[in-house]
């Protein structure tokens, strides 16, 4: 693997984390919403990812065997949590049914801090990865001198 298909591999990692985070913090932002401009509580988001090629396809067809299974990570989209609402008997709710529920999204806010630190522990090692290899790139540079 050369050094800018391992960046490659590193900055898909970071957009994937940070796109992760934000849906994170949207959750934790809207973890009290009972109405949305759409009508209704928030629903939690989830972010689906998957394995992405690095390169283009001209990349592909010089690849040897060894380079041929080096993937990525991209975001495919951001999917609606299928939960149900919690419902919690507050009469005096402005958004409360006629029995006196509101309907509250089910956010965790311990799971969703917890997927944060996941997100922010992959971010970090995904920057780790950069620096090896700015460091890696810069010491073959200096060799050639």
């Amino acid at each position: 693997m050369d050094f800018m298909t391992a960046m490659d591999v590193a900055s898909s990692g970071l957009k994937a984390d940070r796109a992760y985070m934000n849906v994170i913090s949207m959750n934790l932002a809207n973890a009290k919403t009972t109405k949305t401009a759409g009508g209704g509580a928030y629903q939690r988001k989830s972010v689906v990812m998957e394995t992405a090629d690095v390169t283009s396809p001209f990349d592909k067809a010089m690849w040897d065997s060894q380079n041929r299974d080096i993937k990525g990570v991209t975001v495919r989209g951001v999917v609606l949590d299928k939960r149900p609402m919690k419902l919690v008997y507050e009469p005096g709710h402005p958004d409360a049914n006629k029995e006196g529920y509101v309907a509250y999204p089910d956010i965790n806010v311990i799971e969703e801090m917890t997927n944060m630190m996941v997100a922010q522990r992959s971010y970090e090692a995904n920057v780790q990865s950069v620096q090896a290899i700015k460091s890696m790139f810069t010491k073959a540079v200096s060799i050639g001198r």
